[in-house]
């Protein structure tokens, strides 16, 4: 049982909730801090108090007085207006993960939401009820307001759902989970929908499966290298520490340890002409070494934004402030992605490389001609290769920055 606290969440934490193998709840502790933050909004509320989020319009409406006896219209009107995503759903993988993040936010008890809030979240985790989220729609300047306004839609009662596979209305689906939609009361819309869960809810599990791919890169890296029987010497302790960056050396050990009972490797240590391999093999510390170190990056980030909150205003309880700031902005998060992005195409560049010198005979050491024996009669794995330099082309095009990019919105307010 993976107990919320408001605490920050590793990857392996992130992926295990999202595929359905671990437990959710909400800690004694998080509650207390949700009802305390809450009692902020209601005093706030009974003593007539002007402030953003509670009894205000939002973004350049912000300006606007509500009077009291509309705010609940207020909250709901936001979370419907909001729910704009467009373009297939993300998938439900991606979706509980931003369930699990978001209650996580809540959990740190400075939004202003009720414990209920939060634990309707939670009880969409446990009984299987997943929102319709369109995977397109935030700019991530003002955190996901889209993505996230879509999530609250479905706890709410309203939207789309899918719940064991089926796609359906989402009151349908809380009634057959046996899940109390959501009666949102003052500020717990936009306790809903201000944040950066649906970056990093994708971001972290495609950076869980990228820290898989960067180990699984070794052991073809190392297979390669042996087929084509080269040597190891390119990862010799000690050329690495002359140059002791953390992920070269990591890697360097890695293969080593990888090729150390190695009969094949024999062959190359006596009377070979060869002097020194192809960059693709001899450079496999410095390349995947650094690529590790970018995944190591941005896993720090991701996982920092997993304990943040990222709502605004923050609700402080200890003060009985309410204070506006900036926390829903998504830089630091798309920052750390598209460097990670960056770093995957030269990961998967490098290994096109290899199977490029498999493959060729020109090139793979007296290997068959594209690895089948029967060459004419057979093509082998000629197009295999023609298939990853795709995927390489495509990579490069969305490796590009998103994160380059600035427009206004909201007349402006979000310059």
């Amino acid at each position: 049982m993976l107990e919320l606290d408001g605490q920050k969440l590793s990857l392996a934490q992130i992926a295990a909730v999202a595929f359905g193998e671990e437990h959710v709840g909400l800690s004694a502790g998080a509650r207390q801090r949700l009802d305390d933050s809450r009692g902020v909004v209601e005093k706030i509320i009974a003593e007539g108090r002007t402030v953003y989020g509670v009894n205000t319009g939002f973004g350049r409406l912000s300006d606007v007085k509500i009077p009291a006896n509309e705010l609940r219209e207020l909250q709901l009107n936001l979370v419907r207006s909001t729910a704009c995503g467009v373009g297939p759903p993300l998938s439900e993988a991606e979706t509980r993960a931003m369930l699990l993040l978001r209650a996580n936010v809540l959990a740190k008890g400075l939004s202003g939401a009720r414990p209920v809030v939060a634990e309707t979240l939670i009880a969409m985790l446990e009984r299987g009820v997943v929102p319709v989220i369109p995977e397109k729609g935030s700019v991530g300047a003002s955190g996901d307001l889209a993505p996230l306004a879509h999530l609250a839609l479905t706890a709410i009662g309203e939207g789309e759902a899918f719940w064991r596979g089926e796609r359906m209305e989402s009151d349908a689906a809380m009634r057959l989970a046996g899940i109390e939609p959501l009666q949102l009361e003052a500020k717990e819309g936009l306790a809903l929908l201000n944040g950066t869960q649906a970056m990093t809810a994708v971001g972290g599990l495609a950076l869980h499966r990228a820290q898989r791919l960067a180990q699984v890169a070794d052991v073809a890296g190392a297979m390669t290298l042996e087929a084509l029987r080269d040597t190891p010497v390119a990862f010799d302790e000690r050329i690495h520490a002359a140059r002791p960056h953390p992920g070269q050396i990591e890697v360097a050990a890695h293969l080593r340890e990888l090729l150390r009972k190695s009969e094949i490797r024999q062959s190359h240590l006596e009377n070979d002409p060869r002097v020194q391999d192809a960059y693709s093999l001899r450079c496999m510390p410095q390349v995947h070494g650094a690529v590790r170190g970018v995944l190591r990056h941005a896993t720090e980030v991701i996982e920092t934004e997993t304990g943040s909150v990222t709502d605004n205003p923050l609700v402080f309880p200890d003060s009985e402030e309410v204070l506006s700031g900036g926390n829903f902005h998504g830089a630091p998060v798309a920052f750390a992605l598209d460097y990670a992005a960056i770093a995957l195409v030269d990961l998967a560049g490098i290994s096109e490389r290899r199977i490029e010198r498999l493959v060729n005979p020109d090139l793979n050491e007296g290997l068959p001609p594209f690895l089948t024996t029967h060459p004419g009669t057979a093509s082998g794995y000629m197009v295999a290769q023609i298939t990853a330099v795709a995927l390489i082309n495509e990579m490069k095009v969305l490796a590009h920055p998103a994160s380059v990019d600035n427009l206004p919105t909201s007349g402006g307010k979000e310059d």
